[in-house]
């Protein structure tokens, strides 16, 4: 039998294993965790090829050739990794703990309820110290409502690329698929800044990852939505603002899920934003809700997350009870 035969219920089980264990501190303080192994040859490449003294065009040609090596390398170690664990006697319980591994429901619940716990038990400099590690805006100029929508916007747009997004390509094309998604994702975030180190070697990148993420970021923004009725939302007002006010995101891909998270919380997301060095003049998403938000409200986007999370995993069950 392939292995792939049941990737399906291979996912099931590896989203109820990540759930259930997460990223065990202990395990990747003495291992080196697989993303680790993605940046660094992202920072190899970055050190020998995004060169200043290359013009603008080189520059761009190289992040190309960047890009087809993660997505052809990480293509090709699924492949031989499927290949190998198919003769081996618990292959798929290897390729459940792979999958697992790159897949953040836990890490993304821990990180972003410690921004809540940070904001009750330190105020405001215990909130920003626990949002500057999920956000690269500049924590000195949030105060607690701006520390509070900056993780509730992490947890929406992290919810999509860190959970929806290795789930729809591992359960399109397997390890494969995943390893390359990850692969870009973790590229993007890397290099796919538009400063002037950036703007040029990590253009392919970038547009790259947004090409990947256009499905799943649907999908969160879906999943969200149904999901709104936990925090006392409403789920058709959730997918409405969500089709309405995305669009108002400068990322094809954020605004989605953020939309949904907006109106499922009936607060205010996105908006004027300050990064380090520059500041960002966006339109509020759902600008009618509320701007004031709290860390109970934290704790509201976190209930919606899980709940989306269920939602996901129900209809891969039904998906797969059906195939």
């Amino acid at each position: 039998m392939l292995i792939y035969e049941n990737a399906l219920w291979l996912l099931l089980a590896a989203l109820l294993l990540d759930a259930v264990v997460g990223d065990p501190d202990w395990l990747w303080r003495r291992l080196p965790h697989p993303v680790v192994w993605i940046g660094k040859v992202i920072a190899f490449f970055d050190r020998k090829m995004n060169r200043a003294s290359l013009s603008s065009g080189k520059r761009k040609n190289a992040g190309i050739v960047l890009l087809l090596v993660l997505v052809l390398g990480g293509l090709a170690l699924g492949a031989i990794l499927h290949v190998f664990l198919a003769h081996l006697p618990f292959g798929d319980a290897f390729i459940v703990v792979i999958a697992a591994v790159f897949i953040a429901q836990n890490s993304l619940y821990r990180h972003v309820a410690a921004v809540r716990d940070g904001l009750e038990s330190g105020g405001l400099e215990g909130g920003r110290t626990a949002v500057a590690m999920i956000v690269g805006r500049d924590p000195e100029q949030l105060d607690e409502a701006g520390v509070s929508r900056a993780a509730i916007e992490s947890c929406a747009e992290n919810f999509s690329d860190g959970v929806v997004a290795p789930v729809f390509w591992f359960a399109l094309l397997g390890l494969p698929g995943l390893i390359a998604y990850k692969a870009v994702n973790t590229a993007d975030s890397m290099i796919g800044h538009k400063n002037e180190t950036y703007q040029d070697f990590g253009w392919a990148s970038a547009r790259f990852d947004d090409l990947i993420n256009l499905p799943a970021s649907r999908l969160s923004g879906l999943f969200i939505a149904l999901s709104a009725p936990l925090a006392h939302g409403s789920a058709g007002r959730s997918l409405s603002c969500m089709v309405t006010d995305a669009r108002k995101h400068r990322s094809p891909n954020a605004g989605w899920p953020e939309a949904a998270m907006a109106s499922a919380l009936d607060i205010a997301l996105a908006g004027p934003r300050d990064y380090p060095g520059y500041t960002v003049d966006d339109p509020y998403m759902n600008e009618a809700g509320r701007k004031q938000a709290t860390a109970n409200d934290i704790d509201r986007a976190v209930i919606v997350m899980i709940g989306a999370c269920g939602v996901q995993a129900l209809l891969i069950l039904l998906i797969a009870a059906l195939a």
